[in-house]
């Protein structure tokens, strides 16, 4: 009797889900590969990502210095990146017909500036790979077959169905972990990750557009040394954006969290100088420019608005000259420049985009094969997991990595054996 096709099934629609539900069709064409995504609308969240371009992965071909980028997450990931990194995602779309480009900071668009064009492509290889995908297709629970291997699904529309293996990519909602869960899996609250500060101060506000590269932010409060980070700031009319505030808030999303987004934020616009070295720089400009107007001779390369700003913070007038300038005042300003302090009251959102650190806990995950370690036969990839990246397109870069490894030991009918192969169904 001829056996039975290994039937896998993939709980969501996105990034992970597609990438996975491929990589199992294509390591064995004769498995029954199920796609269910509960929305009419796949891959919703790649569409709008990156303001419509996508941002599929960064440059970073050095898996020591990838997961560097990942707030929670980047030990687990050190291993599955020598197995499937950025360069591996660049030559998977480049053999499915889609070149990516590099543009200044590092990120990787299509060269067409279009999401549609990597939604297109996953839709398209997903068809020519025989998986079958289901939209509106919502799942409200899973029970482990006590009697056999394999899963239970429970569709909201009243309809069982089995599978042999089960991938989990159902991203941070909220069914997904409830689904880990009730599988004995723990979970490590979400919270938000990749957000702005709100900080209530008008003055800073009419400020909004400006913009000012590099400048180093620090949140003062916490214990850990590496929450700090430097790079371009801009001011905007609810507070502050840019990438340097998102990527603190990256690494500080639970301090932040915990203190209800109501923090103290240390700013030092001149990072490339030491505090003495600006002082000096102040000394010198008083010197020179005795009777000039301080708001007027900056000497200092910031904005001029923020400048102007910055000695009002310091308790300088517009008519102050530098000769008149106080040792007091001159501490004042220093002081501004190189660690002036802020009060966060609140976070905003980044664009369309929403990433959450949390998820279920990286302990209980085999990170060669993404394979459950509580429930052989239940796999994870994506945003499910407690892992998550600073902007870039390294958030993208963890889902194909997982989504990768967890279909290709999905389709492996030895998954101690097979190793991952990329050679199937190419356009």
């Amino acid at each position: 009797m001829k056996p039975l096709p290994l039937n896998i099934v993939v709980i969501g629609g996105g990034a992970a889900g597609f990438f996975a539900a491929i990589a199992s069709a294509q390591v064995n064409p004769g498995a029954q590969v199920t796609l269910l995504e509960a929305s009419r609308q796949p891959l919703a969240k790649v569409l709008i990502s990156g303001g419509g371009r996508c941002n599929v992965t960064h440059a970073c071909f050095e898996p020591a210095r990838l997961v560097q980028n990942y707030p929670r997450g980047g030990k687990a990931l050190r291993g599955a990146f020598s197995r499937f990194q950025a360069q591996d995602t660049v030559n998977w779309f480049r053999d499915h017909g889609v070149h990516l480009k590099t543009e200044a900071d590092g990120r990787m668009f299509p060269i067409t500036d279009s999401s549609e064009t990597i939604v297109e492509c996953l839709i398209k290889t997903a068809a020519q790979c025989g998986v079958e995908l289901r939209m509106g297709t919502a799942v409200v629970a899973v029970k482990k077959l006590a009697s056999a291997d394999g899963f239970e699904i429970s569709l909201k529309s009243g309809v069982k169905q089995q599978c042999d293996r089960l991938l989990l990519a159902t991203g941070s909602n909220p069914i997904g972990y409830k689904i880990a869960r009730e599988l004995g899996h723990h979970i490590e609250p979400p919270v938000p990750s990749l957000f702005t500060f709100n900080i209530p101060d008008p003055k800073l506000r009419c400020l909004a557009g400006v913009s000012v590269n590099p400048v180093q932010l620090r949140l003062p409060d916490t214990v850990k040394p590496q929450l700090t980070q430097t790079g371009s700031l801009l001011i905007t009319h609810w507070g502050m954006s840019g990438p340097a505030v998102l990527k603190l808030s990256a690494w500080g999303a639970r301090f932040l969290h915990e203190n209800r987004y109501q923090a103290r934020l240390l700013i030092n616009w001149l990072p490339d100088f030491h505090q003495e070295q600006v002082r000096q720089k102040i000394l010198g400009i008083k010197s020179q420019w005795g009777q000039k107007a301080i708001a007027l001779h900056r000497g200092v390369e910031l904005p001029h608005r923020l400048w102007q700003y910055v000695i009002d913070r310091a308790g300088i007038t517009t008519e102050d000259r530098w000769a008149e300038l106080s040792n007091q005042k001159l501490n004042q300003l220093l002081q501004e420049i190189t660690q002036g302090e802020y009060l966060i009251t609140g976070k905003g959102v980044f664009k369309e985009e929403f990433v959450t650190c949390g998820g279920v806990n990286l302990k209980e995950v085999n990170f060669k094969t993404m394979e459950s370690k509580l429930i052989p036969g239940l796999y994870f990839a994506g945003e499910i997991l407690d892992i998550d990246g600073v902007t870039g397109g390294f958030n993208f870069q963890s889902a194909w990595t997982t989504a990768y490894l967890a279909g290709n030991a999905m389709g492996s009918s030895d998954c101690s054996q097979k190793q991952p192969q990329n050679n199937c169904c190419k356009a």
